[in-house]
């Protein structure tokens, strides 16, 4: 196709046309017989536009730890995005929650860079088998909001490859279409000028044949060409500048020799590529929606929706995870009477998009974070809603307290009910809104509109009571987690549209809860490993250095024997389930020997080669080990068990205590025992080797636990290697 294109023509495929130059967020022109390309937000939802529907946020999926679901979800997605005719949905996030104050982390899969990149990979299989190119993004650090284009996340190699790079090897190895660069430095380096991450680890060492475009604004000179970036978005320096880094200078550049016409055709055929590669040519749908004009008919012309809300519900309910149930305080069985308190029950004041990006204090149930990551909703159903539906059919008495201020009342309110629900919330989003003090990340983990407070009230003068908490990450609980008349908790996170629904399905049993936290709940936000850096001035970059290392998340928690309220993995259900006959076979992989030599080396203790492709190479991630086990559902209900595995190295290894290596999802009758299979990699037991630039065996035994969550561990074993 470019063959016969002009040096301004291949210049125009990868230069954006600029803020509101277009009906997308982001737009490549028409270019001979090229059509151009609409980019979209969001990871959750079609952005800016009518007729589609809001899914629940990246963080209640990864909760599911359930691979169909959210395929499916990945896959339902993309068929909006097709529908109205978007060409690149800007999505899946996968930056790591890192800090757990961190602002965006809702968008993305959590805290461990296993269970991200399983999420990544699957959200982005689905996304592109509905014919959208996926955009895994932001590459990469990007882990806080405040002065994101003014920070420079400082990272070690090993650190980078191991935990936050990981999400993106796996999404190279799913097809990803696009990488988006972030707006931080990376060891003092832009991001999107960064030519160690983007042309040496993603192009060069995972191999990844599509094309990096800027985050919005974020690239910072005509020679990120030359480092590795490919197009240029929105295009214009600064949104709406007029200007570009691209456009008429990056051609200058080409036709004095600063970038080579080489490089300028490998930056187009990526592109273009990435187009066909999805089937792109072929009757692509027209673009309808019109992102800056709210009110354009062409923004009502397709529904997109289908029957994708059952699906919303199903994944809402899936990621929801029993924290407490004391008594068996759920499920719910006709109760006689219930009161809800809590605005976070309610229905938002004035309609669900109430604020613009739903940048504002929510008045009624948090279902999505604010900021580029969100949608319209079409509609949004409470717990008010839902509940009361239900209580309907029960003949229950309910009755309602939405005000979180007056807590005489609440308390008074909840005395003569059977069951006393609140409903809790915190929220989060993205730096360019500040919502009540809180510039994007949260300005601390407790729970917004005197939560805490609320559940004390009601506590104290009714010995039922439930708490459901729909929040960004997590909250700091202790001071009522243990309160003898707190009988249950249950974290429902973002759930979309059906939000209310799906909290409905967890209490009253219709969905056995089988949710498991993708992140730790701490007793103290200072027993995390990392925090938000603050501070820095107008002009400088503030230096954020990741000392943590290794040692994210649970894993910090595990080697400081920090005990967690409540750790990673974990999760509640109405049954019980038990776990045996463990057995580890080596898989025969004679069959495959093009490259026996590099196995042997392995063996050996040799590093993955330096060469394209090494990180992403069959070898080192075909299955080496499968280890199964019995899991028997041995209590009263139908239900789902997601059982982990957790590596552990030697001392000598250098690796904390227990890493994630794997997960399955198995589903039982009671009395029912069924056999679970997770596969191990080579890949899943190296680690990587700063000095030979490669994925090495550690030298000593591997061994490995099987659990229901990082420290709930029921069969060990060791890997033969």
């Amino acid at each position: 196709m470019i063959a016969n294109f002009t040096i301004e023509q291949k210049v125009n495929i990868t230069t954006g046309v600029g803020w509101m130059n277009g009906l997308c967020v982001g737009n490549i022109p028409t270019v001979a017989n090229f059509p151009g390309l609409c980019l979209q937000d969001s990871p959750l939802g079609v952005r800016f536009t009518d007729f589609v529907t809001a899914f629940p946020a990246g963080i209640t999926a990864a909760s599911t730890w359930n691979r169909a679901l959210i395929r499916a979800r990945g896959l339902a997605l993309g068929q909006e995005f097709y529908a109205k005719g978007v060409n690149v949905g800007l999505g899946p996030m996968m930056n790591m929650g890192r800090v757990a104050q961190g602002g965006r982390n809702w968008e993305g899969f959590g805290a461990d860079p296993f269970l991200t990149g399983e999420a990544a990979y699957e959200t982005i299989l689905g996304l592109q088998q509905s014919g959208i190119q996926a955009t895994a993004k932001h590459y990469i650090n990007n882990e806080q909001e405040w002065k994101r284009t003014q920070e420079s996340s400082n990272v070690d190699d090993r650190t980078e490859h191991e935990i936050y790079a990981h999400p993106f090897l796996r999404s190279v190895m799913a097809g990803v279409s696009a990488v988006m660069c972030s707006y931080n430095l990376v060891n003092d380096t832009y991001a999107c000028n960064n030519y160690k991450i983007l042309s040496d680890i993603l192009k060069r060492e995972y191999g990844f044949q599509g094309y990096v475009m800027s985050d919005w604004g974020a690239t910072m000179n005509t020679l990120s060409a030359v480092a590795g970036l490919d197009m240029t978005m929105a295009g214009d320096i600064t949104l709406g500048s007029g200007t570009t880094y691209f456009g008429a200078n990056l051609t200058a550049y080409v036709m004095n020799n600063t970038v080579s016409e080489a490089r300028l055709d490998d930056m187009a055929t990526r592109i273009i590529a990435a187009w066909y590669y999805m089937h792109q040519d072929q009757g692509y749908p027209n673009v309808t929606v019109d992102s800056f004009h709210p009110y354009n008919p062409l923004n009502q012309e397709v529904n997109a929706q289908s029957n994708h809300d059952q699906l919303v519900r199903q994944v809402a309910a899936a990621g929801t995870v029993l924290l407490k149930n004391e008594g068996n305080a759920l499920p719910l069985t006709k109760p006689k009477s219930i009161v809800l308190v809590g605005s976070d029950a309610a229905p938002p004041v004035s309609g669900p998009n109430e604020y613009a990006d739903q940048g504002g204090d929510p008045t009624g149930i948090l279902a999505m974070g604010w900021g580029s990551g969100t949608t319209n909703f079409t509609y949004l159903i409470s717990p008010y809603e839902a509940i009361q539906a239900r209580a309907r059919e029960d003949q229950t008495t309910v009755s309602w307290d939405f005000d979180n201020w007056n807590l005489d009342q609440a308390g008074n309110d909840a005395i003569p009910a059977e069951v006393a629900i609140v409903f809790i919330n915190s929220d989060s989003g993205e730096a360019y809104i500040t919502v009540d003090g809180n510039v994007g990340d949260r300005k601390n983990l407790t729970a917004w509109h005197e939560g805490d407070q609320l559940v004390l009230a009601v506590a104290a003068q009714n010995n039922n009571t439930i708490v459901v908490v729909n929040s960004v990450g997590p909250l700091i609980i202790e001071s009522w987690v243990d309160h003898p008349n707190v009988t249950a908790i249950v974290w429902a996170s973002l759930g979309g549209n059906e939000a209310g629904n799906a909290i409905v399905d967890i209490l009253y049993g219709a969905w056995n809860p089988s949710g498991r936290l993708p992140y730790t709940i701490a007793k103290n936000a200072s027993d995390y490993p990392a925090q938000l850096v603050l501070g820095g001035t107008a002009t400088d970059i503030l230096s954020i250095d990741y000392t943590e290392g290794l040692y994210i998340d649970y894993r910090w928690f595990d080697a400081q024997n920090i005990t967690p309220r409540y750790e990673f993995g974990y999760g509640l259900s109405y049954t019980t389930f038990e776990y045996s006959q463990l057995v580890v076979t080596p898989i025969d992989a004679s069959v495959d020997s093009a490259q026996e030599d590099l196995i042997q080396n392995w063996e050996n203790g040799g590093a993955s080669p330096i060469a394209e492709g090494s990180s992403t190479a069959l070898w080192l991630h075909m299955p080496l080990f499968q280890v199964t086990f019995n899991v028997e559902n041995t209590g009263p209900v139908y239900g789902g068990e997601i059982p982990q595995l957790y590596v552990h190295h030697p001392p000598s290894a250098g690796e904390p205590p227990s890493i994630l290596k794997g997960f399955t999802n198995i589903e039982l009758v009671p009395g029912q025992t069924g056999q679970a299979s997770i596969t191990i990699s080579r890949y899943d037991l190296s680690v990587w080797d700063v000095v030979r630039q490669g994925w090495a065996k550690p030298n000593g035994t591997i061994g490995f636990s099987i659990g229901a969550s990082s420290r709930d561990f029921r069969l060990n074993g060791t890997f033969p290697v």
